[in-house]
């Protein structure tokens, strides 16, 4: 007899709500009533309002229940769900959800489709297509497929990868690397995160298609410490393809771990971290490209970005650019946070409005009350007020509107949240996070927090608007990296686009909300 396949996330954010729990009780249940299953522990679908997501797999395709929890799993097993039967609880086709099937689902196309250790179910999904595609073309061709792709590193920077990788091509040397930040630290994001705990060969494919492509053989995944469950992944995933000879001599790559710094996203500093080093940041020129890792030339990209590169290589750099918009090309995964209702991950071409993303897609506020403000692009981002929602997310629509698009993440905040708030916690966030190298980013972080405390005192108000411009000017132009140099960005719209909030006497919430 045929076992049921069932579905049960092992992503964090499924395991948060009870994931583990559930699938203990799937297995339970089944040996109570003599039922012949397959439990498959899959990546997240990204729909996190209905997490955890159980799915079975019928002979009309996979069919989806949701939120389930322990105490709901002999109602489904009594409601016939191992052939798709109706219950409280069901979705339908998980393909057929609204939020799933408005997607264009590229780098995420395997997510949630496959187990994530499995090789065999990797390349029965099209992995690795894109690897053995590279390893028939020279290393000049595989740059310039990556550069008729359009893809821009998906960090937060946006700098063109194709021109990253082809530098350090051409740079000499005897030894070279390619490194991943996957330091996700910034509010509102878990993308990389779910690639890492969904889809790991993904990245291990990517990596090695890079490594291919500039002649590096050694590669080095820096995953932050509060990601456990995507460092058990990545390094089971890594030892797999080893033992596979995915990896060996030609390229070989390991995990090191981070200590929790935020500044460690930054590229230089995550290298001085990576030698062994406190994180802080180098001065450039020289850039990574020609002296990065031990002072060799070096490719450092985020993990979307070198995940993109298996479905380039594999399907051409020109399907990729018929993706998107403008110099904004391919897809985006974009990750709704904060006060919404559907949160979860959205991956699409490039320009979808803010407006659009936020009802069509999140359903508006969770609380229901109106849509005050958005932050997008972490805690670095600027805030955009409603009259700006109809922005398009690309690169240079969201640069002209006076933010960034950066890692994708939007964090929704509705009418009752203190925009002063914010803008102090912007100028906090950055005292505690700064390396302390540079002048501008330490101390005028914490001259920012005391003006910000001023102006809603009602000190001398006009006086310290007109300082904080001028703290916020000089972190701008005098950083030595973007901690200090976008941290104006929120601030400053913050001041622009919500002045009421900065009045003395306003209704003040407290400062550990405006973190959350």
């Amino acid at each position: 007899m045929t076992a049921v396949r069932i579905f049960v996330p092992c992503d964090a954010a499924a395991l948060s709500v009870g994931a583990e729990a559930v699938a203990r009780a799937i297995a339970a249940e089944a040996v109570n009533r003599n039922v012949h299953i397959q439990i498959v522990r899959n990546g997240s679908r990204g729909m996190f309002w209905l997490e955890p997501l159980v799915e079975v797999q019928t002979a009309e395709g996979r069919m989806a229940y949701g939120p389930v929890s322990a105490a709901d799993v002999a109602g489904l097993f009594d409601a016939g769900f191992l052939d798709g039967g109706l219950h409280t609880l069901s979705l339908g086709k998980t393909k057929e959800i609204t939020f799933f099937k408005r997607q264009q689902r590229l780098t995420f196309a395997r997510i949630g489709v496959t187990d994530p250790l499995s090789i065999e179910d990797y390349r029965a999904h099209d992995g690795f297509a894109g690897l053995e595609k590279a390893r028939g073309m020279q290393a000049s061709a595989i740059v310039e497929e990556v550069a008729a792709s359009g893809l821009r590193g998906r960090g937060g920077a946006g700098f063109p990868a194709g021109i990253k990788w082809r530098t350090v091509l051409e740079a000499s040397s005897p030894q070279k690397y390619v490194v991943c930040n996957a330091d996700e630290g910034d509010s509102g994001t878990f993308a990389d995160r779910m690639v890492m705990e969904g889809d790991p060969f993904m990245l291990i494919e990517g990596m090695t298609i890079a490594g291919l492509a500039v002649g590096a053989t050694k590669g080095f995944v820096y995953i932050r410490s509060e990601y456990p469950h995507a460092i058990r992944t990545m390094n089971a995933a890594i030892a797999k393809a080893r033992a596979t000879g995915m990896l060996g001599p030609q390229f070989d790559m390991q995990v090191r771990v981070g200590a929790g710094a935020y500044i460690c996203g930054e590229e230089t500093s995550l290298l001085e971290s990576l030698e062994g080093r406190r994180g802080q940041v180098r001065a450039k020129p020289p850039l990574p490209a020609h002296q990065g890792l031990f002072g060799r030339p070096t490719v450092i990209n985020n993990v979307l970005t070198l995940a993109a590169a298996p479905w380039i290589l594999a399907n051409g750099g020109k399907a990729y650019a018929d993706y998107g918009m403008g110099r904004s090309l391919g897809t985006m995964p974009l990750q709704l946070a904060g006060n919404i209702k559907h949160g979860g991950l959205f991956e699409v071409a490039f320009g979808m409005t803010l407006r659009e993303i936020i009802f069509d897609i999140g359903g508006g506020t969770a609380s229901g009350r109106p849509v005050r403000a958005v932050q997008v692009g972490g805690p670095l981002g600027a805030y955009f007020p409603e009259s700006l929602l109809d922005t398009p997310l690309d690169y240079e629509a969201m640069l002209q509107a006076g933010g960034m698009l950066g890692h994708g993440g939007i964090v929704v905040f509705d009418d009752t949240v203190d925009m002063a708030a914010q803008a102090r916690f912007a100028f906090e966030f950055c005292a505690a996070e700064s390396c302390g190298k540079c002048t501008p980013c330490r101390i005028g972080s914490t001259r920012g927090m005391e003006t910000i405390d001023k102006i809603v005192s009602g000190i001398e108000p006009e006086k310290n608007r007109a300082l904080a411009e001028d703290l916020c000017m000089l972190m701008t132009d005098a950083s030595l990296c973007a901690l200090g140099g976008l941290t104006p960005l929120p601030v400053r719209s913050a001041l622009k686009h919500f002045e009421d909030d900065f009045k003395a006497g306003a209704k003040r919430k407290p400062a550990r909300v405006a973190a959350e």
